[in-house]
C-alpha cells in the first residue's frame, strides 16, 4: 500500500493531492491571483467590529475586513465561564449516554469536543444580550466564503498543532476519535490532562498516537506561545485587522494530511521544496529525507493522471468500470446522487445486477465526495433492492468506504425507495464553484428554451403587437435558428399572419442574439 503527496505550483495557483493506491484521497488548492482583498482562510484570526446584531435570527455580522460582511451563529458568539463549562458538560455527557444516534457518524479530528460539549452554553441568553453593534471582538474563520454566503466565524477560538489542538476559552481535553485504541487514548488522556492548564482545552490530533509527553508538550507550548501573540496585537490593533494568519499552502498540506506512513512527497518548485523541507526537519522528522524533486518534462499532475481525476470531479456524469453511471447535481441546498445501471446488464439475475451496481457506486460516491468536497446535505438514489440482506450489505460498505474521508460524515441507513440520507462537514468551497463558473448562456439553468418554444412565444407576441400598431411593416429580429423556423415551410407562421392581418412582416436574423431574444418593431406612420 502506497501513499504520496504531489505538489505543484504554477503561477499564482498551487494544488496538491494526497493519493493511496492512485487513489486521490485529498486534494487542496490555493490560488492568489483573483481573490478580492483579504481572503478569510480556515483557520485565520481577526479583529472584527460586530455590524449588525439580529435577536431574530439569533446571529450577528462582523466586519473583518472581506468585501462580505462575516456570520456569526449564538452558538459560536457566547463565550462561557469555566463553572457553566463544567457544569454543561457533565449535564450533557449524562444525557448522551441516555441518547441513540441515528445512523452512522464517522467522527473527524475535532469530533471529541462536539460530541462530549454541548455548544449551546446557555440557551435562554439572546445574543443580543453579550452582543452590541460597535462592538470590537476576535473571532476566528470556521467556514470560508462559500458561492454568495460570506465567511462563517466563531469566538470559540482554536489553534492546530502538529499533534494537538489548543482551545484558549473551553477547558476540555479530548483524543481524536479516529484514533481507536482504548489503551492509546487512555494513555493520551493522562498525557493531556497533565499538560493542560486550568481553564483551557487541547485535543490529541489523530497523528498523535504513539507520541511521547515531551513531542505534545512541546506543541502545545507553541500553540500557547502563538497564542499570547494573538492577544497582543488583538489589543494593539484597530477593527477589522488581521491578527493571525495560518500558515501557507504547502506548510499546511504537509501538517494536516501528512502521515506517517507518506512514501514520498513530490514538488515541481524549488522554493516549495525548500519550503517543505524546512517544515519537515523542525516539525516531522520521521519523514525527513522523503521530499523529491520532481523535474520531468510531462508536468507532475498528468504524469500521475490527477488533472484527469479532476476533470472527472467537475462533470456531472461519472461512469463506473462496469457500465454503470452516477448522475451528481449540485444545488444549493443539497447534492443528489443518482446511481444508474448504464450499460452494464449483468450475467445472472436481476438482483446480483442491482447489488453489483451499488456496491462498485459505493466506492466511487464516497472517492468522488472527498474530490469535489461535497458538504451539507446529501441524497444518494441507489438502484432499489428488494432483499433487505442486500440494502444491509451495501449500506456497510458505504459507511466504510467513507473511513476514508478526514471530514465529518453522518450517514442514515437505506430507507424503503432505496435513498441514502447524509451529511458532511464543509468548512472550504467545492471544486466544481472554484474550478467552474455559471454558463453565461443559459445563466446557470442547464437549459434553454426550444426553438420551437421560442417561435410561438414570438408569435404570440407578434400577434398582440400586429392588433395594437397601424403601420404597413412590421420588423421581426430573432436568432438565425428562430428566424429559419418562422420561416420553414412546416411552420408556414409569416404567411398566415401577413394574410389575416394585411401587413408585411420583415425578418432579419442577428448572430449576436440569445437564442431566446427577440425584438418586433412596428413602423408607425
Amino acid at each position: 500500500m502506497t501513499k504520496k503527496i504531489y505538489i505543484n505550483q504554477t503561477v499564482n495557483e498551487c494544488r496538491a493531492a494526497l493519493v493511496e493506491n492512485e487513489e486521490i484521497l485529498d486534494f487542496l488548492m490555493e490560488r492568489s491571483a483573483g481573490q478580492k482583498g483579504n481572503h478569510p482562510s480556515v483557520g485565520n484570526i481577526y479583529k472584527g467590529k460586530v455590524l449588525r446584531v439580529l435577536p431574530g435570527m439569533q446571529s450577528a455580522f462582523v466586519d473583518i475586513g472581506y468585501e462580505k460582511a462575516a456570520f456569526l451563529y449564538v452558538d459560536d458568539a457566547y463565550i462561557p465561564t469555566i463553572e457553566e463549562q463544567r457544569e454543561i458538560a457533565e449535564r450533557t455527557k449524562k444525557e448522551m449516554e441516555k441518547q441513540q444516534k441515528a445512523g452512522e457518524v464517522i467522527p473527524d479530528e475535532l469530533s471529541t469536543l462536539s460530541d462530549q460539549i454541548n455548544m449551546r452554553f446557555r440557551p435562554e441568553v439572546g445574543i443580543e444580550d453579550f452582543l452590541k453593534e460597535g462592538q470590537e471582538i476576535l473571532v476566528q474563520v470556521a467556514k470560508e466564503p462559500i458561492s454568495t454566503k460570506g465567511p462563517r466565524i466563531t469566538r470559540h477560538i482554536t489553534l492546530a498543532g502538529r499533534h494537538v489542538v489548543f482551545m484558549p476559552f473551553i477547558e476540555h481535553s479530548g483524543v481524536s476519535r479516529r484514533i481507536e485504541n482504548e489503551q492509546e487514548r487512555d494513555r493520551l488522556k493522562d498525557i493531556l490532562y497533565s499538560i493542560r492548564s486550568e481553564g483551557r482545552g487541547i485535543i490529541a490530533r489523530t497523528v498523535a498516537e504513539g507520541q511521547s509527553y515531551k513531542v505534545l508538550k512541546n506543541d502545545y507550548n507553541m500553540m500557547v506561545k502563538i497564542w499570547k501573540d494573538v492577544e497582543k496585537k488583538g489589543e494593539k490593533a484597530k477593527a477589522p485587522s488581521l491578527c493571525y494568519q495560518d500558515l501557507n499552502f504547502v506548510q499546511r498540506v504537509l501538517r494536516d494530511i501528512t502521515d506517517e506512513d507518506i512514501d514520498t512527497i513530490y514538488i515541481d518548485d524549488k522554493d516549495n521544496q525548500k519550503e517543505a523541507e524546512k517544515f519537515i526537519s523542525k516539525y516531522l522528522p520521521n519523514i525527513k529525507g522523503k521530499v523529491e524533486f520532481y523535474e520531468d518534462d510531462i508536468p507532475l499532475f498528468e504524469k500521475h493522471g490527477i488533472d484527469m481525476e479532476i476533470e472527472r470531479g467537475i462533470d456531472n456524469k461519472v461512469f463506473l468500470r462496469s457500465g454503470g453511471s452516477l448522475n451528481i447535481d449540485q444545488t444549493e441546498a443539497l447534492v443528489s446522487i443518482d446511481v444508474n445501471t448504464g450499460k452494464f446488464v449483468g450475467r445472472k439475475t436481476l438482483e446480483e445486477t442491482i447489488l453489483r451496481t451499488n456496491l462498485e457506486a459505493v466506492k466511487e460516491i464516497a472517492y468522488q465526495l472527498r474530490l469535489r468536497n461535497c458538504g451539507g446535505i446529501i441524497i444518494v438514489d441507489f438502484i432499489d433492492m428488494e432483499k433487505e440482506e442486500h440494502r444491509e450489505q451495501v449500506y456497510t460498505a458505504f459507511v466504510e468506504a467513507l473511513k476514508k474521508d478526514r471530514a465529518k460524515t453522518n450517514v442514515l441507513p437505506i430507507s424503503g425507495l432505496g435513498l441514502v440520507e447524509m451529511t458532511r462537514k464543509r468548512t472550504r468551497d467545492t471544486l466544481t464553484r472554484i474550478m467552474c463558473r455559471s454558463c453565461p448562456y443559459c445563466e446557470g439553468t442547464g437549459k434553454v428554451k426550444s426553438t420551437l418554444t421560442v417561435c410561438y412565444e414570438l408569435v404570440r407576441e407578434l400577434t398582440k403587437t400586429l392588433k395594437k400598431s397601424k403601420g404597413a411593416k412590421v420588423y421581426i429580429y430573432a436568432h438565425p435558428e428562430v428566424t429559419d423556423h418562422l420561416c420553414s415551410e412546416d411552420l408556414d407562421m409569416i404567411e398566415m399572419l401577413e394574410e389575416t392581418f394585411g401587413r408585411s412582416l420583415i425578418i432579419r436574423s442577428e448572430n449576436n442574439y440569445h437564442v431566446e431574444q427577440y425584438e418586433i418593431l412596428p413602423q408607425e406612420y
